[in-house]
């Protein structure tokens, strides 16, 4: 067999192994996922697992990183079409907010894993969808609605998800189990904090002055745009930048 061959054979391995565990964490719990259960399942002896992942641990890292890397490329594509088709930005930020919801409320064990914050914090998959969010709350500055910074806000909406995820899972589900999952669950509470940080970040929220406002909605729509002010030299729209920051900051 060439090297080719076999670093292939390798890959198509890695992969049957990760979806099975996958789908053992997803169907039966963190309980289920042994490495003897998993390499039954994936026909594979023991020690392949061993060599390919190092560990249990590995494995797991790398199922989290596999599912969150789907789910994200799914997510980018859905903002992408939004973008494309003029979609209205609040409109696109809900759908953002109901398809989290759905994920983590369909699969708790692979939730809990990847909400881990010590993994997310070095998770190239949850960077990516950090950056998905950040896309999505770009479109609602473009348009002024936005009255804290970007990064403000992109904090505000992934807190608010991942709090109303794990409380709504506590509660469990009231709902028939043959329903979908998000008609299982009741979601009064994730509404509600969802309405609640939208108050906070959107122009249109009853807090503070409201010259204060449209000055601090300005300035974040402009810092939205300023990297693309072609009329300025590069230096000019990244001091343009600081200014800008430092206004958002001292007025939120």
């Amino acid at each position: 067999m060439t090297e080719t061959a076999k670093a292939s054979d390798r890959a198509d391995t890695r992969t049957r192994i990760v979806d099975v565990a996958a789908r053992l964490l997803r169907d039966e719990g963190p309980v289920a996922v042994t490495t003897r259960g998993v390499a039954q399942a994936a026909g594979v002896q023991a020690p392949t697992i061993y060599r390919i992942f190092g560990d249990k641990e590995g494995l797991l890292e790398a199922v989290a990183e596999t599912v969150m890397e789907e789910f994200v490329s799914a997510k980018a594509a859905v903002v992408a079409d939004a973008e494309a088709g003029d979609i209205d930005p609040l409109v696109d930020l809900r759908a953002g907010w109901t398809a989290q919801l759905e994920f983590g409320l369909s699969s708790p064990a692979l939730f809990s894993l990847l909400s881990d914050p010590l993994r997310v914090r070095h998770s190239p998959s949850a960077k990516a969808g950090q950056r998905v969010l950040e896309a999505r709350l770009h479109r609602v500055a473009l348009t002024g609605r936005l009255r804290v910074s970007e990064s403000r806000a992109v904090d505000m909406i992934s807190s608010a998800g991942v709090g109303a995820i794990t409380t709504t899972l506590a509660r469990g589900p009231v709902g028939d189990e043959r329903a979908s999952v998000l008609e299982r669950y009741d979601l009064g509470t994730a509404d509600a904090m969802y309405e609640a940080v939208l108050a906070q970040i959107l122009t249109d929220a009853p807090a503070g002055p409201p010259a204060d406002a449209g000055v601090l909605a300005a300035a974040v729509a402009l810092r939205a745009v300023a990297p693309s002010l072609e009329s300025l030299s590069v230096p000019e729209r990244e001091l343009l930048g600081e200014w800008l920051d430092r206004e958002i900051a001292a007025r939120q």
